[in-house]
């Protein structure tokens, strides 16, 4: 049943890959520690010596799937010269990614249907966006002192429109699609308002 012997940090993170698959595929409350350990290769016992709990092992893969998803806003900043476009560019860059989108949508929805049921789960989601919200902030500070983003826009608020909007592509993605021939218009649309330019 067991797999090679692994460093402890490969074992951690051959876990969280293992645990991330199986809690994006099925659900947090119905997929088992048992489970997880068995796709993993390894005992229930060394599964908990990662992790405490099921609990903190979710926690772990929402702050990997994070950590994947940062790191794909960063490359999508990097590559467009254009400020203006920062933000579009990290939402197009989530929508279209076959590995990080998958795993951290479905991890989010799960979680916020679990908090209304789970107090730690609750509060840990309460933070997460928040730490989700502070980097939108971030870059649009970044694109509106570079002069992509009209001065008297409120990027608090614009921050929390960029998350909702993807929370409505996984909303959209369950539904089968049903506002797929809206998203390019609401992306015209947020470009227009954000930059205050026509030829976005």
């Amino acid at each position: 049943m067991t797999t090679a012997r692994l460093p402890a940090e490969e074992r951690r993170a051959a876990l969280l890959e293992t645990a991330s698959r199986l809690f994006s595929e099925g659900s947090y409350r119905g997929t088992t520690t048992a489970e997880i350990a068995r796709a993993a290769g390894v005992t229930e016992p060394v599964l908990y010596r990662h992790f405490e709990s099921k609990r903190d092992l979710y926690f772990a893969c929402m702050d990997a799937a994070w950590a994947g998803v940062r790191e794909l806003w960063e490359e999508a900043v990097e590559a467009e010269p254009d400020p203006g476009l920062w933000i579009s560019g990290m939402g197009q860059a989530y929508v279209q990614s076959e590995v990080e989108r998958p795993f951290i949508s479905h991890l989010w929805v799960q979680a916020l249907a679990e908090g209304s049921e789970d107090p730690e789960i609750g509060a840990y989601m309460k933070k997460h966006m928040r730490e989700v919200h502070a980097y939108v902030v971030d870059v649009a500070r970044k694109a509106q002192a570079a002069g992509g983003i009209e001065q008297d826009r409120d990027l608090d608020a614009e921050a929390w429109i960029f998350i909702a909007i993807g929370l409505l592509t996984m909303a959209d993605r369950v539904l089968d699609g049903v506002m797929e021939r809206c998203w390019p218009n609401i992306r015209r649309s947020r470009l227009r308002w954000m930059t205050g330019r026509d030829d976005v």
